[in-house]
This record gives structure tokens, C-alpha cells and sequence, in this order.
């Protein structure tokens, strides 16, 4: 058996336990309303499927921007490898469906790290989530 089909059976077994669905989106600028002054941005959407969420350490840890407190957790959204590539860190992770987990559905993360690696079975990009 070679490497590549050994790689693409270890593929098809982690697509097979992503049971939950996300979209990606990047940032891609802003526009202004010329009446209003109101800013908004603009985004570009890179992926929408299938993925699953883990949480390696459930640990939030305190952060204090200015006067506000913020948790903030962190997480791993593991995504087919072949469909989610030239993914960068600050694109935009929304959980659209969750088949086990409804608390899931409608989060939003941000990406934190994406690690690289040769023979992955899935692309585990490091994500991190806001809480007030």
C-alpha cells in the first residue's frame, strides 16, 4: 500500500467525522454610506461546508482590552485538506450547522494558526472565540 493511498483512506475516515457544517469568510475592505457615514465591511467568501469543531483545552483565559474584559477561548476547526486551502489568520469561521452540538450553531471564530503538514488527514486550523 503507498503513501498516498494510505493518506487519502486517513482522509476519507476524518471527512467522514465532520458532521458539522462552517463558512469561511475573509475581510476584503469596507465601504462607507455617503448619507449616513455608516462603515461596513466587505467580505470575500472562501469556503462552505463540511467540518467538525474540537476544543483541546477547555480553558478561557482572561484578557483586559482598555475597560473591557474579554474571555477568550481557543479551539480547533478540522476542515477537508484539499477544499480549504490559502486560508489566512484572521479569516472569519461561522458554525452554520452542528449535528450534535446546537450551542454550536451561529459562533463565530476567527483564525489563529494554521499548521502545516505533509500527510495531513484533515486541515486543524487553531481558531480562537470571543466571549463577553
Amino acid at each position: 500500500m503507498s503513501r498516498a493511498s494510505v493518506v487519502a483512506r486517513a482522509q476519507a475516515a476524518a471527512q467522514a467525522g465532520m458532521v458539522d457544517t462552517c463558512s469561511i469568510r475573509r475581510k476584503t475592505g469596507e465601504t462607507t454610506d455617503p448619507d449616513s457615514g455608516a462603515i461596513t465591511p466587505t467580505w470575500s467568501a472562501l469556503y462552505a461546508g463540511k467540518c467538525r469543531v474540537q476544543q483541546p483545552q477547555a480553558l478561557a483565559r482572561p484578557h483586559d482590552i482598555g475597560e473591557d474584559f474579554l474571555l477568550v477561548a481557543r479551539l480547533e476547526i478540522q476542515l477537508p485538506v484539499a477544499a480549504t486551502a490559502g486560508l489566512l489568520v484572521r479569516d472569519e469561521v461561522t458554525i452554520t450547522a452542528a449535528t450534535r452540538d446546537p450551542d454550536l450553531v451561529g459562533r463565530v471564530f476567527l483564525v489563529h494558526e494554521l499548521p502545516r503538514k505533509t500527510d495531513a488527514s484533515a486541515r486543524r486550523v487553531s481558531v480562537i472565540e470571543r466571549t463577553d
